[in-house]
C-alpha cells in the first residue's frame, strides 16, 4: 500500500478524532471499561486534537492513504522521570481507522517514528502499552521492542497496568 507521512496541523483534527475513537473502541473494548468508552468521544477528541496541535507540544505525523488520513503518530522526548530526555525519545501514540489494521499502515509508522527520533539525536525509544492488549504488545515485539520490566497504573474508567517498551534506535 502507498502510504504517504506529513506532519499534522490543526485542521486535521477531526479526521484524527474520528480515528483515535475508532481504534480505541476496538481495540480497548473488554480492556477498558465501556463506560469509560462511552465517554471516549469524536466531539471530544476533536476539541482537545485541536488544542495539542495548536500547542505544537509534540510531533503529529498523519498516515495518508487512498487519499484520506489512515491513521497517526505522535512522537516526542521521553516523559519518564527515570529515563533520560536527552538521549530518549518516546513513541506517545500509533493509531489506525480499524480497517487500516494488518496492511503495513502501522508498521510503517512505527518505523518512521524510529526514524525521526533517530534523526533528533536519540539513541533509545520508549512506548507504553496496556497489558491487556496483546495485540499491540505482539506488533510492538515484531519490531523489535522489549518489555523493559517497567510499569504504572493508568485511570481509564479503573487501573489498569501498561507496560514500557523500549528499542535501541540506528544512529542516521
Amino acid at each position: 500500500m502507498d502510504t504517504n507521512l506529513r506532519r499534522a496541523v490543526p485542521a486535521d483534527a477531526p479526521a484524527l478524532a474520528v480515528i483515535h475513537v475508532a481504534a480505541w473502541h476496538e481495540a480497548y473494548r473488554g480492556i477498558v471499561p465501556g463506560s469509560y468508552l462511552e465517554q471516549f468521544t469524536v466531539e471530544v477528541r476533536t476539541r482537545r486534537f485541536r488544542e495539542f496541535l495548536s500547542a505544537d507540544s509534540a510531533e503529529t505525523y498523519v498516515a495518508e492513504a487512498d487519499g484520506r488520513i489512515v491513521g497517526f503518530l505522535t512522537i516526542g522526548g521521553c516523559r519518564d522521570s527515570d529515563m533520560d530526555s536527552r538521549t530518549t525519545g518516546e513513541i506517545w501514540g500509533i493509531y489506525l481507522s480499524p480497517q487500516y489494521w494488518r496492511r503495513g499502515v502501522g508498521r510503517f509508522l512505527c518505523e518512521q517514528g524510529q526514524n525521526l527520533l533517530a534523526s533528533r539525536g536519540f539513541t533509545t525509544a520508549t512506548l507504553w502499552v496496556l497489558e491487556a492488549n496483546s495485540q499491540a504488545s505482539g506488533f510492538y515485539e515484531a519490531t523489535g521492542f522489549k518489555a523493559d520490566g517497567t510499569t504504572k497504573q493508568l485511570p481509564l474508567g479503573t487501573n489498569l497496568t501498561a507496560v514500557r517498551y523500549r528499542k535501541n534506535l540506528a544512529p542516521i
